[in-house]
């Protein structure tokens, strides 16, 4: 397994320790920074990982389909969590949630015809979108940041449903050579 699948994987892993510092009142207040550091540098794992991919030509299937499901987990576990906290609302995460299992349905369908399927780059803008807006939700600073988070959550609902759109528009084929 090359480098830029390992970080992939540890991406996987520390999403139960995310939700974890998330959910419980294990170490009090610190908690809430604790699940910060771990969210960041997941996120900055989704980085690293698609960077030394491309730069020393370790593009992989497994990289490919795995690299967008650790994203969804990480990412969706996080607005799960924040529900639960007030911070984002069920009717929101549900719209997210549900783009991801169209797009996983077609690259299931895509992977059953041989076909790997990369992430878009609405996709990509659409996941740093969500990033951003979990890492200052977390943080909770309050004042002006307040409006930086609302804009953020509106920001990432208008690039999840145009990625949406995209991506079943530049794929539809993969339905038709499905025998749907």
């Amino acid at each position: 397994m090359n480098l830029p699948n390992k970080l992939t994987v540890l991406r996987i892993i520390m999403v139960p320790f995310f939700v974890f510092f998330m959910l419980t009142d294990t170490g009090g207040a610190a908690n809430k920074w604790i699940a910060l550091v771990l969210f960041c540098i997941a996120s900055l794992t989704d980085l690293l990982d698609g960077k030394i991919a491309r730069k020393y030509n370790l593009v992989t299937n497994f990289g490919k389909f795995m690299d967008p499901l650790a994203d969804k987990l990480l990412v969706c576990s996080a607005m799960i969590c924040m529900i639960e906290s007030g911070q984002l609302s069920a009717a929101f995460v549900i719209i997210i949630i549900a783009r991801e299992f169209i797009i996983s349905g077609f690259r299931l369908v895509a992977s059953d015809n041989g076909v790997v399927i990369a992430a878009s780059y609405w996709g990509k803008f659409k996941t740093v979108s969500q990033m951003a807006m979990v890492i200052l939700l977390i943080a909770d600073f309050g004042g002006a940041f307040d409006l930086v988070c609302e804009a953020l959550i509106w920001i990432s609902l208008a690039l999840t449903i145009i990625s949406l759109v995209d991506y079943v528009a530049k794929n539809r084929q993969v339905l038709t050579q499905g025998g749907m």
